[in-house]
């Protein structure tokens, strides 16, 4: 009887813990604006254990000597002390909340070091450009709460929350969500997508996730539309876009690479469920090797 008591708390205490993680997580995002931007989840510690960021600690960004220099004077690196990010990409700017192991202390003396100020807790730095004003303060002691933006405040924006999501957020390892009106705007589709981006114009919104899955890593789609019709007019404009794809590389004399984005885009799987139409891309431990090695 008393391990069966035991073993009840367990259980329960293990849900709770799960159950407050999610409500961390939703309580993030509904600080972040989230209107109108593209929103990206990335969890680096379940990364990290999979040896992903192992790929990436090779790129030119981590050996560049100004970022060997920041991490030596904040003792902090994103490889090894960045547990999770939750970023919003909105027209007004660039919001994130990080996750992680932070030295408040060395950061605000870099901060200042590099000509910002720091007032309480909130600190400021110009960016790269006049409109890329950087700010932060600490949300909590392991949470920074960011912003790059015109405004050099932007960061202050994250103190109040917001309405929380209106979609169940994946517990895959990397995740975004893009409202439709974000893939319409060029400017926020990647070069070598916009004809999968168009062909996704049917739909609402759209939530891609990767994660492991057996031995390789899979990039999945959720696309939701208004009606089960519309959804099947996605997925077959989806599968038309791939087919030519796949056409224009055998009219080069080639075949699909999966080291790169072609390659990736051209092995696409599609199918609608409802209201939902469903892709599928598998990823090639290529494909992000040579996303590291183009940093360089």
């Amino acid at each position: 009887m008393v391990c069966l008591v035991a073993l009840g708390g367990g259980i329960l205490a293990g849900v709770a813990l799960y159950r407050m993680k999610r409500a961390s997580n939703a309580a993030l995002f509904s600080r972040l604006p989230a209107a109108d931007a593209v929103v990206v989840s990335i969890d680096f510690r379940a990364l990290r254990k999979a040896g992903v960021l192992g790929v990436l600690g090779s790129s030119g960004m981590v050996q560049e000597p100004e970022y060997r220099a920041f991490v030596d004077q904040t003792r902090f690196d994103y490889l090894s002390d960045l547990d999770a990010a939750l970023v919003s990409f909105h027209p007004h700017g660039t919001y994130l909340l990080l996750r992680g192991k932070f030295d408040w202390k060395k950061l605000r003396e870099y901060t200042v070091r590099q000509g910002g100020r720091c007032d309480n807790t909130l600190c400021r730095v110009a960016g790269s450009a006049p409109d890329r004003k950087i700010s932060y303060f600490p949300l909590y002691p392991n949470v920074m709460a960011a912003a790059v933006s015109r405004n050099e405040s932007a960061a202050t924006e994250l103190q109040a929350g917001r309405s929380g999501p209106g979609f169940a957020m994946p517990e895959d390892p990397v995740w975004s969500f893009i409202p439709i009106r974000a893939i319409r705007n060029g400017e926020q589709v990647p070069a070598g997508t916009r004809a999968f981006a168009r062909a996704l114009e049917g739909a609402d919104a759209v939530l891609l996730s990767v994660a492991p899955e057996g031995g390789e890593i899979v990039l999945k789609m959720d696309a939701s539309c208004r009606s089960v019709g519309d959804a099947r007019a996605v997925v077959a404009e989806l599968r038309d876009t791939t087919a030519r794809l796949r056409d224009l590389i055998a009219r080069e004399h080639q075949t699909p690479n999966a080291s790169d984005l072609s390659g990736v885009l051209a092995a696409g799987a599609f199918d609608a469920k409802d209201t939902h139409a469903l892709g599928r891309w598998p990823i090639e431990r290529s494909f992000l090797e040579s996303l590291a090695g183009g940093a360089r």
